[in-house]
């Protein structure tokens, strides 16, 4: 008779490092499959990409046995990595954080290609091209040019706003300077009269 899957969980641990410590226990434990021989399959099997962050889909059975697909690295994870940098960019396309040449760009669709919702290598450069723009990574020779007028744009937009920001604050203060000091401010009446009438 076949096993009823009880429960299926997707994790993104880093290759050969799991341990039964949080928060693979935190999420795994309450499953109540044995902590260690998870750690330790997964381990073996992920040894050869020591250093990347590997999605794991897991499959838990009603005897609390396990089964589980590795998955390719996250798409940004991999972009970061080729890119040299530890984070995207706050302000998506609008800052450049890095650029990659259009054959990182291809090695990192081909990885991705099992995972992606593509049919060609072209397509997920595309998908990959999508992320990278998001984080603010150009690709040589394909957006660059294009992000790097975008970011300018943004740059300047910026500038205005803040010089806007800045004018307005200035009115800000010379309005307040030109008030004269006792001007009552309206609704104190009200509150002297509440005042008044209660003692």
């Amino acid at each position: 008779m076949a096993k009823e899957i009880v429960k299926k969980i997707k994790l993104e641990i880093e290759a050969g490092k799991a341990t039964p410590a949080p928060p693979v226990g935190t999420v795994l434990g309450p499953a109540g499959i044995n902590l260690q021989e998870f750690c330790t399959k997964f381990n073996d099997a992920t040894r050869e990409k020591m250093g990347d962050i590997v999605p794991c889909e897991i499959t838990i059975y009603d005897d609390r046995t396990f089964d589980f697909v590795l998955k390719t690295p996250p798409a940004g994870f991999l972009l970061k990595k080729v890119a040299k940098v530890q984070k995207g960019s706050p302000k998506g396309a609008n800052q450049i954080v890095a650029t990659i040449s259009e054959a990182d760009l291809r090695s990192i669709a081909e990885i991705k290609l099992p995972d992606l919702n593509a049919y060609t290598i072209e397509q997920a450069m595309k998908e990959i091209e999508g992320t990278a723009r998001n984080m603010g990574i150009a690709i040589a020779g394909v957006n660059d040019k294009e992000l790097a007028e975008q970011a300018k744009e943004a740059m300047e937009e910026e500038k205005e706003m803040a010089k806007r920001e800045a004018e307005l604050e200035a009115m800000e203060e010379e309005a307040k300077a030109d008030m004269p000091v006792d001007v009552p401010v309206i609704g104190d009446e009200d509150k002297d009269k509440e005042n008044s009438e209660e003692e």
